[in-house]
């Protein structure tokens, strides 16, 4: 009937990267697994960016996912950690465009709303729901894994809708898309 589908969800982040795959058969979810990256250990940005680029390739190749999502940074007002967030994002979506699967973004309210109803739920409310939803047997420590999840959990449910955030699936649509980007 339908053809089965990997998601692979991502919280970016240079403290920790937290990710979800579910996948979906005959439209239903299955829970597959979820974790994190720690890189609270690691001074060097840089090295986290490496780290971060490695682990997302790691999953792609392992767990060979149909498309990612991925959270998009948030608007904060401390300028830096905005700009450490888009860079830990970015390196994630290199990986994945260099792989080749399609990656939609998620803005965090648009995550809460698709898992709780409320734009502005907590992330223990978040992950109750998806322990609801999915029948996990326990939650994490930390919750960006459920976070990453969740944004691909997010996916799922937006999943055929014509609206769904910006979706690359590649670099040639990366650029057609963001051309005021690009430097010629």
């Amino acid at each position: 009937m339908g053809k089965e589908k990997i998601i692979l969800g991502i919280d970016p982040g240079t403290t920790i990267m937290g990710f979800g795959l579910i996948k979906v058969a005959n439209k239903k979810m299955v829970f597959l697994q979820l974790n994190e990256l720690n890189l609270k250990k690691y001074d060097d940005h840089y090295l986290k960016l490496k780290l971060i680029f490695e682990r997302t390739i790691e999953l792609i190749d392992s767990h060979h996912p149909d498309e990612i999502a991925i959270e998009a940074p948030f608007f904060g007002k401390n300028v830096q950690s905005m700009l450490k967030l888009g860079r830990a994002q970015g390196v994630a979506m290199a990986a994945g465009l260099s792989r080749e699967v399609p990656i939609t973004e998620y803005s965090p309210k648009k995550i809460k709303m698709a898992i709780t109803g409320n734009g502005n739920a907590s992330k223990e409310q978040v992950a109750k729901m998806l322990q609801s939803i999915l029948s996990l047997k326990e939650l994490p420590k930390n919750l960006d894994a459920t976070d990453g999840l969740a944004a691909a959990v997010c996916h799922f449910y937006n999943a055929g809708r014509i609206t769904i955030g910006k979706s690359y699936s590649g670099w040639s649509a990366f650029v057609k898309q963001n051309e005021e980007r690009v430097k010629k």
